[in-house]
């Protein structure tokens, strides 16, 4: 009897690790590139055949003076928000006392030397091209040769921002990358897009539109000004669409890099709960302080992600509420440059947002948003990716071949460890932890992220 059941259970233990062995090779195993139609038009309905117009034009960025007076007139409307609880800061959102603040300095300081920001804003060039029926705008910024030195190597790069971000974000980096430095031997010709949706490039008219199809865009973008081999760096959204693009696209994408590198394979989700309860196996010891495991994300999702729930659901309720409501529009933005920033900035009563940025960085990015009228059309990335999932899923498990470098800033939403990330880069020959820094770090610490970069593409030896 003994050796009957020893017999069942050698045979239950044979089937368990034939399931389990399998079940593991069907995570791991790389998935297929989804049926993308690299052409498809999401401009709105046409009565004749569409006709790309391929012409790429300098781009005026100028706001008419009426826009502005009447922006002053609604700001100096009396503010009724409610008074803060006693002793919140930013735990409730945006602190009525510290919004009021920035409308006055907004209206007072900062519209009257309006001219003065909008030829800040236009100091880098803009341009306009038509992409699969969509206005897109990019920043073309050229790589400057120091006469006398030897020229350095010219690599082109698509740098992308995410919500509620802009290009804003990316004007004292820019400079750093287009500016020779003995840190590098390359020097990069940068096309920084605003996102479809996004400050001045039109929204789909059409619903589908989600990340991968954003990625197809950009892609085309980039074959448009004429790069058809390129860098991409992002964050937020432009990480997630950077990984889209050099996934689908490894004819196209050099390198990866990025300061929200991620893994949403079903390979990389079941590391990341493993590793909430067996952090040794993930994490090195030095950095296990950046991976705080499922408890700090759960508490996370529930503190710091209502806001992406209502726009993955109900984007247009929002943004319905936030047009011509500068008011409301800054404290929604301006929020997410508190806390994203430094969840600590949450228990200050002017939520540190100072601490990092000036008033008028803050206001330049909450401007681009209410001139264009994009603040709706932004959100509706959030809702457009979960009509579209299936594609997001499949391009998930598709493994980035090109090199790929991967930094993380102390106080991002969250982290991924390399292990974690490992079946999604396997080619990743970068990984950096800075002790500094949020989820903002081109308008945070732009010289620590320029440092950051140009080591992984050293490394990298794009050659």
């Amino acid at each position: 009897m003994a050796n009957i059941w020893a017999r069942i259970l050698v045979g239950a233990l044979t089937i368990l690790v034939a399931v389990g062995y399998k079940n593991y090779r069907d995570l791991s195993a790389p998935g297929k590139r989804p049926d993308l139609d690299n052409n498809a038009y999401w401009g709105p309905t046409l009565k004749e055949p569409y006709r790309e117009n391929k012409a790429i034009l300098p781009f005026d960025i100028s706001v008419k003076p009426e826009v502005i007076e009447d922006l002053i007139g609604q700001l100096s409307r009396p503010l009724k928000a409610q008074a803060p609880l006693e002793g919140v800061g930013f735990q409730y959102g945006f602190n009525a006392n510290e919004l009021a603040k920035v409308v006055k300095y907004w209206r007072d300081t900062y519209l009257p030397k309006w001219s003065e920001r909008e030829q800040y804003l236009k100091k880098l060039d803009h341009y306009q091209t038509e992409i699969q029926g969509l206005k897109i705008h990019f920043i073309h910024a050229k790589p400057i040769q120091v006469k006398g030195q030897k020229p350095k190597k010219v690599l082109p790069l698509l740098l992308m921002h995410g919500w509620p971000g802009t290009v804003r974000e990316f004007y004292d980096f820019i400079p750093l990358l287009t500016t020779p430095s003995d840190k590098s031997d390359y020097v990069f010709e940068v096309i920084a897009p605003s996102l479809p949706g996004y400050g001045w490039s039109q929204g789909s008219s059409k619903t589908g539109f989600g990340v991968a199809q954003v990625a197809v865009v950009m892609r085309n973008l980039m074959l448009r000004v004429g790069f058809d081999k390129f860098l991409v760096q992002g964050g937020d959204w432009g990480s997630i669409i950077g990984s889209n693009v050099a996934s689908l696209f490894p004819e196209n994408v050099l390198g990866y890099h990025s300061n929200m590198c991620g893994n949403n394979s079903p390979m990389g989700q079941l590391k990341m709960v493993l590793a909430s309860f067996f952090p040794s196996w993930f994490v090195d010891s030095e950095y296990a302080d950046f991976y705080k495991g499922l408890g700090h994300l759960f508490s996370t999702i529930m503190e710091e992600m209502g806001y992406a729930h209502i726009q993955a659901s109900k984007p247009d309720t929002i943004g319905n509420a936030l047009i011509d409501n500068p008011t409301g529009l800054a404290s929604y933005i301006l929020e997410k440059f508190s806390t994203w920033t430094n969840t600590a900035f949450r228990s200050l009563p002017d939520g540190g947002l100072t601490k990092r940025f000036t008033y008028d960085q803050l206001l330049d990015n909450v401007m681009i948003y209410y001139v264009t009228n994009s603040i709706t059309t932004s959100m509706r990335l959030y809702s457009e990716s979960m009509v579209a999932s299936q594609f997001a899923l499949a391009v998930d498990s598709l493994p980035i071949k090109a090199k790929a470098g991967c930094t993380r800033f102390a106080h991002e939403i969250t982290h991924f460890s390399d292990s974690v990330l490992a079946n999604k880069f396997p080619n990743l020959v970068h990984s950096t932890h800075h002790r500094d820094g949020g989820h903002f770090p081109a308008f945070e610490l732009p010289q620590q992220l320029y440092d950051d970069f140009v080591s992984f593409v050293q490394k990298a030896n794009f050659s």
